[in-house]
């Protein structure tokens, strides 16, 4: 029924990851190949394609459903509808950030600071056009294919580039003075598809399990004993934003299960052992569905 699209390149492992975990294994036959298949009724055709590339090509009709960038659809201008984020990225979990970038040493200190004519080079040539004619500076914009971040002072006098964790840039001596975008990971569709009803219920299936297998991540559902008497005390060391379920045993003993964070269940365990819990059990979650 759908024809899916997924980013080639440095989204590839987390999606193909987060797809396995979902349930929705993505099949192919080596790693160069661009074509594959998902071993589900609801998905006809996948393929593998420049991130770049994603939302134009589903804006076309080409595909049904695509995952990319939400700076690539700001800067080709693809006219598509969004199924949402998927809080995941190449290596945390964090946005990237599409920034404004000058020589660590700079007197500049904002972008109406840069004078007419001044030098640019971005991966997003459009979006780079957009922005600075919205803060009144004539750019020079010239696009990059890479490396943006080496062709300060010489080349260029800043850079319009991506940051994830902002290593690289600071490593490069370079001093970012404006965030354009803030961008995650979307899945992207067409208006038509988008518009028909079957297609949108097989869209809206994948993204329970896509967003199911996301909400697990980091999460354990932890299973616990305690008798009456410690029942207050076990529960009081547990998350105070959680509400986790209690039920009274025949012997008028408690069952307490809770999900909690993976981070810090070394040090919760053994506080709800100290406060009188038993039998307690940690168990992975592969998905949560609200």
């Amino acid at each position: 029924m759908l024809r899916l699209v997924l980013p080639k390149g440095s989204l590839e492992r987390a999606t193909f990851e987060l797809f396995e975990a979902a349930d929705l294994t993505v099949v192919r036959s080596s790693d160069v190949d661009y074509k594959a298949s998902i071993d589900d009724p609801r998905v006809d055709e996948v393929r593998i394609l420049r991130p770049q590339e994603i939302a134009g090509y589903v804006a076309e009709g080409l595909f049904d459903m695509g995952i990319t960038g939400r700076d690539w659809v700001e800067e080709t201008g693809a006219q598509v509808e969004s199924l949402g984020e998927l809080r995941y990225s190449k290596a945390t979990s964090n946005p990237v950030k599409v920034v404004v970038a000058v020589a660590g040493d700079s007197s500049v200190q904002r972008v109406e600071d840069l004078p007419d004519g001044v030098r640019v080079a971005s991966e997003y040539p459009e979006m780079t056009k957009r922005y600075f004619a919205a803060k009144g500076v004539n750019a020079d914009v010239r696009l990059s294919y890479g490396a943006s971040e080496a062709k300060i002072p010489d080349i260029v006098d800043c850079v319009v580039d991506i940051t994830e964790t902002g290593r690289a840039l600071r490593a490069a001596g370079l001093r970012v003075i404006d965030t354009i975008l803030t961008s995650y990971t979307e899945v992207v569709v067409n208006p038509i598809s988008f518009a028909d009803p079957a297609k949108r219920h097989a869209m809206d299936q994948l993204m329970t399990l896509l967003y199911g297998a996301l909400e697990a991540r980091g999460k354990v559902l932890l299973k616990l004993n305690v008798v009456a008497e410690c029942r207050d005390a076990v529960l009081a060391e547990l998350p105070a934003a959680k509400s986790p379920t209690v039920n009274q045993l025949a012997n008028g003993d408690y069952a307490i299960e809770t999900v909690v964070e993976k981070d810090g269940i070394n040090r919760l365990i053994p506080s709800l052992r100290d406060a009188g819990a038993t039998d307690l059990l940690e168990i992975p979650i592969l998905k949560i569905v609200h």
